[in-house]
């Protein structure tokens, strides 16, 4: 019993995007999407206001903010150490590849500058459990030509210890070795490169 309740108090839940009357929410580290007047264990989405989700924690109402901190199971802020600053190192081509985590799960980054969203496979999007054919369709040039895509809110990315929530990206008919870190993200940065160090620093 002591362990049951222990593991109920360190869920947490926060807002990764809103869809009309569904929302976005990663309860614990993995999303789930629910529709007004469903619940997923103590969490119950009671409306969908813009970029606000109104839900009942437990028997109380709570507003969670897109982007927001996450909020524990009990309806209070959770302090979470969230780091500001990512230091990458080129490597020998000049690429800057990173590890990281999306909604909680590792994954293998590589920093492009020219890609406007994070860019992900459909096979890794599949691992990831990123439900992306509910997602809005639209286009992606490539070399090949325009591709279709599903431009999905990605939950959480994580570098280090630096965690950025509700970040854009889309997902490709493609085999792809590692996710494209693009401009969704790193806009949320100062970037600065020195020789083979590039350096970004959180601006919100």
């Amino acid at each position: 019993m002591l362990c049951a309740s222990a593991a109920a108090v360190a869920q947490t839940v926060s807002l990764g995007g809103t869809f009309g009357d569904k929302a976005l929410l990663v309860i614990d580290g993995a999303p789930r999407t629910l529709a007004v007047g469903s619940a997923a264990g103590d969490v119950k989405l009671l409306g969908v206001q813009g970029t606000d989700a109104i839900v009942e924690i437990k028997g109380k109402r709570v507003t969670l903010a897109l982007g927001g901190a996450p909020v524990n199971l009990g309806g209070s802020a959770r302090s979470e150490r969230n780091g500001a600053q990512i230091v990458l190192t080129a490597d020998g081509a000049g690429h800057f590849f990173t590890t990281g985590t999306i909604n909680g799960k590792a994954v293998r980054f590589l920093v492009d500058t020219g890609a406007t969203y994070i860019g992900i496979g459909q096979a890794e999007a599949d691992r990831l459990g990123i439900d992306y054919r509910t997602g809005r369709r639209g286009f992606s040039g490539t070399a090949n030509g325009a591709v279709p895509v599903y431009m999905v809110p990605i939950a959480s990315v994580r570098v280090g210890d630096v965690q950025v929530y509700n970040v854009e990206a889309t997902v490709l008919p493609a085999t792809m070795t590692h996710i494209l870190l693009g401009n969704s993200f790193l806009t949320r940065f100062q970037m600065k490169r020195e020789n083979d160090t590039l350096t970004l620093d959180r601006r919100f």
